[in-house]
């Protein structure tokens, strides 16, 4: 059985454009886990991620990190933000315009890390902008110095907040990649918000389905998916070859080619 980094109960009334929810949420973690939040815009998935970083209080409940209570209604504990070693990347990217690449990784460090800093520049394809501002960025590289700042005071828990929902689709993948890179290097127990499927499938362990304030489903993205009909039908890894009319040519292995017609069901996953 894996052990648990993370234990928690959570209660939060919140305010959500179809009136107000009570969120009643009770998660286990596993340490060095990549674990998703999912569910339609409101349901308080941002919520549990500033809960658990000390951004939000909850009402009541508590958050239980290894040995550590971070957050514990019942005995009034409700440590800072600053002591909780979380690293927190969100969908705007909050990059200080004065500072250069390097300068936001070696600024999140309690304790300068040259190596570290130097690896994750490799890992997120950095090292030739490392001398650059933000305004000198594309919105992709922006993210990329997003996550790799995240990452360099060797969080323990590290908080994804949909952060690849602005950039196109290959540059999402490309960073999907590195995020897959930079977890199994460094080993943070790792949450992230998302509504995309197969993002969801290429990352993530396991998936948590959120609704009217209660967790309504759990377990592998592959399955909880095609439990809910998503997603039903053939899945491959490949290349488009060709398209015409109700006709979808695909290279699944080298020279390997499947056409598929329209009475064919396809999803296609990243390459």
């Amino acid at each position: 059985m894996e052990k648990a980094l993370i234990d928690l109960h959570l209660i939060k009334n919140i305010h959500t454009i179809e009136g107000k929810i009570k969120l009643d949420i009770s998660l286990e973690i596993p340490e060095y886990g990549f674990i998703t939040l999912f569910g339609k815009s409101g349901v308080g998935k941002t919520t549990i991620l500033r809960m658990i970083s000390g951004l939000t209080d909850p009402d009541s409940g508590y958050i239980k990190v290894g040995n550590e209570n971070w957050f514990d209604s019942s005995n009034n504990v409700n440590i800072k933000t600053q002591a909780r070693n979380i690293g927190f990347v969100f969908q705007d990217y909050a990059l200080f315009p004065n500072m250069t690449v390097e300068e936001h990784l070696y600024y999140a460090q309690t304790q300068r890390d040259v190596n570290h800093v130097n690896e994750l520049l490799d890992i997120f394809n950095l090292e030739g902008l490392k001398k650059r501002k933000p305004d000198t960025l594309s919105g992709g590289q922006k993210q990329r110095v997003a996550v790799a700042r995240a990452l360099a005071r060797k969080p323990q828990i590290l908080l994804l907040d949909e952060p690849l929902s602005a950039l196109d689709g290959e540059t999402r993948q490309i960073l999907q990649q590195e995020i897959i890179t930079a977890h199994k290097s460094f080993l943070a127990t790792t949450i992230l918000v998302s509504h995309d499927i197969d993002e969801i499938s290429r990352l993530t362990d396991k998936v948590y389905v959120i609704d009217n304030g209660k967790i309504i489903d759990s377990g592998k993205p592959e399955i909880v998916f095609d439990n809910k009909g998503i997603g039903k039908g053939l899945s491959v890894n490949g290349k488009i070859i060709s398209i015409r009319e109700n006709e979808l040519t695909i290279n699944i292995n080298e020279g390997q080619n499947h056409t598929l017609r329209n009475e064919d069901s396809i999803r296609i996953l990243p390459y």
